[in-house]
């Protein structure tokens, strides 16, 4: 038997929790205050998020499943969910009381806030759960902090400046939260230098197939999805260990592959534009173009 619960109400959730609400649009929950989940004949719950949602959870509470991939939610991982986003999560046999902290806030909150006009760089939010923060230690304190400076903030009594105080100490922890990802990059190069291994024979093998002339020219979803990664922790990945983006890195392959086929003098520049996928050839030509500085055309004729 599957349960919805919709995360769309600070109060309701609140109340669920056993925390009072300070904020109708902001709330730091400390599950430790939480009764006892038993969810009977349940055996999974779909998550469906209406606010932005970071959980550091201190107990095995269930295996999680978000988009196509489950996931072993360990104790002390910190977890990010976007407003629009849905998890599902295995009900675990035995009653367990919960432990942890969560952020919750409502994208309204941000609405004329500095955080509200780049809350999309935080692309963590768009991270696969099996892609979530592990934390070090000293790390957890840093967030633990965190949680306690915007308590403190939401338990002082509403002035003028309440909203700037509370708004910049959240986007002073998903600084924070960003700077420990990069940490993680670091401390999984060896995992990341394997992922660009394969992503770089799974873009020779797509240009040796006829993936170009069925499907078109390779996309960064394509191999994130081949790779069991969300586009954006693949995206992330490959520009800290190329210092380009997965997207240009495609791109430079591409014209890379271009120059090699452009010697071949019976080939039109319009035969190689469809054989590297392009759907129009002035396409090919302008990218070529952007990348080597001449045409496709000129550039066949230069290096003879």
């Amino acid at each position: 038997m599957e349960r919805i619960y919709a995360i769309n109400n600070i109060s309701q959730y609140n109340a669920d929790n056993n925390t009072k609400t300070l904020n109708p649009l902001v709330s730091v929950i400390d599950y430790s205050k939480a009764e006892m989940r038993e969810w009977g004949n349940v055996n999974s719950i779909k998550f469906q998020y209406g606010m932005y949602c970071v959980f550091l959870k201190d107990v095995k509470c269930g295996d999680m499943k978000y988009g196509r991939h489950y996931y072993d939610y360990q104790a002390g991982t910190l977890a990010f969910f976007a407003t629009g986003q849905v998890m599902e999560m295995l009900i675990p046999a035995e009653p367990y009381q919960p432990a942890g902290f969560g952020l919750i806030f409502h994208s309204d909150f941000l609405l004329g806030t500095e955080l509200g006009k780049h809350i999309r760089n935080y692309k963590f939010f768009d991270y696969e759960t099996n892609e979530a923060l592990h934390l070090s230690d000293d790390e957890r304190k840093m967030i633990l902090d965190s949680f306690s400076k915007i308590e403190f903030e939401l338990t002082q009594p509403i002035d003028k400046h309440s909203k700037k105080l509370i708004a910049s100490n959240i986007e002073l922890f998903l600084d924070y939260c960003q700077r420990f990802y990069d940490r993680q990059f670091i401390t999984r190069d060896a995992e990341n230098k394997g992922i660009l291994a394969q992503f770089e024979t799974l873009l020779n093998t797509y240009f040796m197939s006829e993936y170009p002339q069925i499907i078109g020219l390779p996309t960064v979803a394509h191999f994130a999805n081949e790779l069991h990664l969300s586009a954006n922790y693949f995206g992330d990945l490959i520009k800290r260990e190329t210092g380009q983006s997965a997207k240009e890195y495609i791109q430079n392959k591409t014209i890379e592959l271009a120059k090699g086929i452009l010697f071949e003098r019976n080939k039109s520049i319009n035969q190689i534009a469809f054989e590297l996928g392009f759907k129009y050839p002035q396409h090919f030509t302008r990218l070529f173009k952007q990348k080597v500085g001449i045409t496709p055309k000129e550039y066949k004729f230069t290096e003879k």
